[in-house]
């Protein structure tokens, strides 16, 4: 009893020592000056299908390899293994697609051990020149991707907290950058039955990036010569998108076979508006799960001053089969869609396996 109340102290101690520490660092966030000079955005794009459902707003409950995105705390609850693929068609119309797998593996009695993998595909594009504004040269294909190495540990069974190091890459032919960026996250859970969630996250914190390559150089003749000199440019560093989630999650278990959970994230931004997202997810029988989000911005809803793609309203739903002598394992399919202007939208569809 008294070990069980040093940890929760130390939880709640954690929790507003790591809060004070996001929110002050929060404070010098949200610039309107700076929007649009961040760089590496896609690490602001989530690839899980079960989590867009809602718009992110279950930050403070996400679950398993899921977590290495919105909350890294989160994969402290994988059971033993979890395996995740999804597949996202993002801003249908456009030609880009998005395929993410994850991998958790339990560790002991507290530690989990998490691996994530992105990747962005944007088809094959045109070559152009200023002589060939046509084409007719070949094509390209630029290539986005991160990988991220995470460890998450139960540190009570109300403390959670987890570490996550991520690799960014983007290149085409002949330019190309790479970084280092650090995720960490810590979740509380209390209540009569664990059924409150609090959870901080910061997000997208490294060094500044700068592309390079043969790209970047120029090639002349000497004035009054015949040999060739080769000037190198050097590209403008920038900056990565960090930003810190702070949400909570309410289960609402109305039977064992009905629960209702409400959730609410707010998302403070470096480069863009900060947002306001909340959500609820109905789930019957821990196997049939559907769920809605909505996601505000300032002048979200205009669609002159809007700043970002989405325009609000998300949906989900997934369906789980357990299987096993204690029906503790599972399989799950699971889809999303965002709601977006301009294109049709963004579409997820996910596969799960919980052992």
């Amino acid at each position: 009893m008294l070990n069980s109340m040093r940890m929760k102290i130390t939880g709640a101690r954690m929790m507003a020592g790591l809060g004070m520490a996001l929110i002050a660092g929060g404070a010098m966030a949200g610039n309107p000056d700076r929007a649009g000079s961040a760089g590496a955005t896609q690490l602001l794009v989530n690839p899980w299908a079960r989590s867009n459902g809602w718009s992110l707003a279950n930050s403070a409950a996400l679950r398993g390899a899921e977590g290495m995105f919105g909350n890294v705390a989160g994969l402290a609850h994988v059971r033993k293994t979890e395996v995740l693929f999804t597949s996202t068609r993002w801003l249908e119309g456009s030609g880009v697609k998005v395929n993410a797998v994850g991998f958790g593996q339990k560790l002991g009695e507290s530690g989990v051990i998490g691996l994530t993998a992105t990747t962005f595909s944007f088809g094959d594009i045109p070559v152009t020149t200023i002589d060939q504004p046509e084409g007719g040269l070949g094509t390209f294909s630029p290539t986005q991707a991160n990988i991220g190495l995470a460890y998450s540990k139960a540190f009570s069974n109300s403390i959670f907290g987890g570490l996550l190091v991520r690799v960014v890459s983007e290149s085409i032919a002949n330019v190309r950058t790479s970084g280092v960026c650090f995720d960490a996250g810590i979740q509380y859970v209390t209540g009569p039955t664990d059924n409150v969630h609090f959870g901080i996250s910061l997000k997208n914190v490294g060094p500044a990036m700068q592309f390079s390559g043969d790209g970047l150089a120029l090639q002349g003749l000497l004035v009054g010569g015949d040999h060739t000199l080769t000037l190198e440019q050097r590209s403008a560093e920038f900056e990565l998108p960090s930003m810190m989630n702070i949400g909570m999650a309410y289960d609402i278990n109305i039977s064992e076979l009905h629960r209702v959970t409400v959730a609410g994230t707010f998302t403070s931004n470096s480069f863009t508006r900060d947002q306001f997202i909340l959500g609820a997810e109905y789930a019957f029988k821990k196997m049939i799960h559907l769920r809605g989000g909505y996601l505000y911005e300032k002048d979200v809803t205009d669609g002159e001053l809007r700043e970002t793609v989405f325009t609000g309203p998300s949906a989900g739903v997934s369906v789980d089969f357990p299987f096993g002598a204690e029906k503790k394992s599972a399989i799950a399919i699971d889809y999303a869609y965002r709601a977006t202007n301009p294109f049709s939208g963004v579409h997820s569809i996910g596969v799960r396996l919980s052992l």
